[in-house]
């Protein structure tokens, strides 16, 4: 029978005590921990480059029928709304709506990039703290028949089970509230672009058509 861990850190022993599993869990908290900064970084800096006073302006201009204006506008910055009508506005003859969705569809991509691996990582953490509680108990059930180590190594697979199962838990509650939160940032900024590229669609539409009236008056 292995001796308890005693290495004068608390939190180094626990991890010890918790068997193999712990190093996979630790992995797993690892990563939690790098997506998790590394999103709020970026929407941190995503908030910085919002530029809501320009879009105002830019649809202004369009609303007066100076698409031109509206294009230099929403050149050049860095607002994700801005460059889908930017991307709209260059190439609307060839095809506004189909620009339009690539070019949202590559915004929502950056905002929802290492969402996947934050669902995964929600969801395995929990589960290897539970393979973690299986292991620990079936290693205190195989020293039940030895009546002097029984209660010493019971004991032993049971703080093993619990230890790895906190430690799951923990990772995963710690990951949820994160995803959830960046999750609907996501689907906030994906009803902005569509309400943005609706709204550009109708101007434009009123602008053609406006400009399609004029030319028709011209001629009679």
């Amino acid at each position: 029978m292995h001796a308890e861990p005693n290495t004068g850190n608390a939190l180094v022993d626990n991890f010890i005590k918790g068997g193999w599993i712990m190093y996979p869990i630790l992995l797993t908290s690892i990563a939690a921990i790098a997506v998790v900064f590394e999103r709020l970084f970026w929407w941190l800096f995503r908030w910085m480059r919002r530029d809501p006073k320009r879009i105002e302006k830019v649809f202004t201009a369009i609303e007066n029928g100076d698409v031109a204006e509206a294009s230099r506008l929403s050149r050049g910055t860095r607002d994700p709304v801005l460059r889908m009508i930017w991307n709209g506005l260059n190439h609307q003859h060839a095809s506004l709506q189909g620009a339009l969705q690539v070019a949202a569809g590559i915004e929502i991509k950056r905002a929802g990039r290492f969402l996947v691996v934050m669902d995964t990582l929600v969801t395995l953490a929990p589960l290897l703290g539970l393979l973690g509680t299986i292991t620990g108990l079936m290693k205190s059930f195989s020293f039940l028949g030895n009546e002097e180590l029984a209660v010493t190594a019971v004991t032993g697979g049971i703080a093993e089970a619990l230890i790895a199962t906190a430690a799951g838990l923990g990772i995963a509650i710690f990951a949820l509230i994160p995803f959830n939160y960046f999750t609907s940032r996501v689907s906030n900024l994906e009803f902005e672009l569509q309400t943005a590229a609706t709204n550009l669609e109708v101007m434009l539409e009123g602008h053609n058509r406006s400009k399609e009236l004029d030319v028709t008056a011209m001629t009679k």
